[in-house]
C-alpha cells in the first residue's frame, strides 16, 4: 500500500506542475512608444521594463493617418543614446497631416504605438 499511495502523490505533483507551468510563463513587456516631429523630421524614444532587450534595435514604424489602411511613410531601429533609446527618420517629406510611431510586437516585447501628432506646414 506504501508503494501506492507513493506513485499516487507523484502523479498527483507531476500534474500540478503541468497546470502551474503556464501561470510562470512571463507576459509580453509593455513597451511604450514617443513620437515628435515638423515639417516632416520624426523622433522619438521607444521604453521598456525589459531593456535592452525590448528597445536596442527595435523597428519603429511611423504611420500616417488615411481614410481606410493607415500609410507606413518612414521605418528606424532604436538606439541608446543616453540613458534612452531614440528614433529618428531624418526628413521624410512628409509637411502634413496626422502621423503616428508604432514598435510591432517582438518575441517577449508586446507592441507600442504613440500618441497620434498634427503636423502642419511650416511657413
Amino acid at each position: 500500500m506504501k508503494r501506492t499511495t507513493i506513485g499516487l502523490l507523484a502523479i498527483a505533483m507531476i500534474g500540478a506542475l503541468v497546470v502551474a507551468a503556464p501561470a510562470t510563463a512571463r507576459a509580453p513587456a509593455e513597451t511604450q512608444v514617443t513620437i515628435k516631429g515638423e515639417n516632416g523630421d520624426f523622433q522619438g524614444k521607444v521604453k521598456s521594463s525589459r531593456e535592452p532587450k525590448c528597445t536596442e534595435e527595435r523597428t519603429i514604424k511611423v504611420m500616417r493617418v488615411r481614410n481606410g489602411p493607415d500609410e507606413k511613410i518612414a521605418t528606424d531601429n532604436a538606439s541608446k543614446e543616453g540613458n534612452a533609446y531614440k528614433w529618428s527618420t531624418g526628413n521624410t517629406g512628409e509637411k502634413k497631416g496626422r502621423f503616428y510611431a508604432k514598435a510591432p510586437k517582438t518575441s517577449g516585447c508586446a507592441a507600442g504605438k504613440s500618441k497620434t501628432i498634427r503636423v502642419t506646414p511650416v511657413e
